[in-house]
């Protein structure tokens, strides 16, 4: 099969376009899909540059989101069958600790994510546990369905799960573009939320308008806590989703109401910002960290999507030979939603 390796941790051409070993079955509670679509996210090129913190042995297939066909199933495999169009949820636990059992797998200590300890969706044909195989709904494509997993179930968990946002509220959205923050505005606008959004590039902001954002702010040319507390007569938004950290993390916590909720998976601009615990505590406001979700919140987005009509926000779609360019789109930063590779 054909397959996106990497023989050494570094830049983009050290991404190879290259004949691998077609994963076979490996135990009976396995499944072997033929991919059509994988989408990249930024762990991909962390894992690339070698900073995700844990030894990578090579070569290794890059990817940890991919929707396809199923082509054999192992014995104790009956949530699926071989013909079935599928995505992946694309992590495991170890099977036996505390988090495993109670449906925590995502934070298991020993968990394991394709790509990274095994690999992963840069291919024709991948191997996964039967149970991470989790059925499209009808009306959507394998490039939308490969753009679901990692990103929308960990919105989902962080907006509907651990925030419980509701129709109505108000959301502030930072750095509207990425895979994170356009699945978020897809999400809270579908709910009925009011959605405000941040970003340092006009046009970004002008898409996100487009897609139901209701106020746009361009964070390079105004203080967007200023203009929060402005648009909302000075209450404040019910929540945020911060996935950028860095000097603006402060001004998030300024934007909330009293009793607001902040969200956040990730730290692009700086992983150590300045916190005033005190605005925390006399305003009663809620933390939530989250790095994935289950897979039942993936299914719950997943009927989401198919009952709302709503259509993951796709930026572009490589074919598979061209994974360097893609993920050098990525670290641009031009992009607007998820970036997708099909592999035929």
């Amino acid at each position: 099969m054909k397959a996106i390796r990497i023989h050494g941790h570094g830049g983009a051409d050290k991404l190879r376009y290259e004949e691998a070993p077609e994963p076979k079955l490996f135990s009976p509670a396995d499944a072997v899909v033929k991919l059509r679509a994988a989408s990249l996210n930024r762990i991909d090129i962390v894992i690339r540059r070698g900073l995700n913190g844990n030894e990578a042995s090579f070569p290794r297939i890059l990817g940890a989101d991919g929707a396809g066909v199923v082509v054999e199933v192992g014995g104790q495999a009956k949530n699926i069958k071989p013909g079935d169009p599928v995505c992946l949820y694309p992590a495991s636990g170890c099977g036996g600790c505390e988090f495993c059992i109670t449906d925590r797998e995502f934070m298991c200590p020993r968990l394991r994510v394709f790509g990274e300890s095994e690999d992963g969706t840069y291919a024709e044909v991948v191997r996964v546990p039967s149970r991470n195989c989790v059925p499209i709904p009808a009306g959507i494509s394998f490039e939308e369905a490969a753009a679901i997993p990692l990103v929308y179930t960990t919105v989902w968990r962080m907006l509907i799960t651990n925030a419980k946002l509701k129709p109505g509220e108000q959301v502030l959205i930072r750095g509207i573009g990425g895979g994170i923050a356009s699945a978020a505005l897809q999400v809270a606008v579908r709910l009925g939320a009011q959605t405000l959004v941040t970003s340092g590039d006009d046009d970004k902001l002008a898409r996100a308008k487009q897609l139901g954002a209701a106020h746009c702010i361009n964070d390079k040319t105004s203080d967007f806590a200023k203009e929060v507390r402005q648009v909302t007569a000075k209450r404040g938004v019910d929540v945020v989703v911060d996935c950028v950290g860095g000097e603006g993390w402060a001004k998030s916590l300024a934007s909330l109401a009293k009793g607001g909720r902040l969200v956040t998976c990730g730290a692009m601009a700086g992983a150590n910002p300045p916190t005033d615990v005190r605005r925390i505590f006399w305003n009663d406001l809620k933390i939530f960290g989250s790095s994935l979700g289950n897979r039942e919140e993936l299914r719950q987005v997943l009927s989401f999507i198919e009952t709302s009509r709503a259509k993951p926000t796709i930026d572009q779609v490589f074919p598979l030979r061209d994974a360097a360019t893609a993920q050098q789109r990525m670290e641009s930063g031009e992009h607007f939603g998820k970036i997708v590779l099909r592999m035929a």
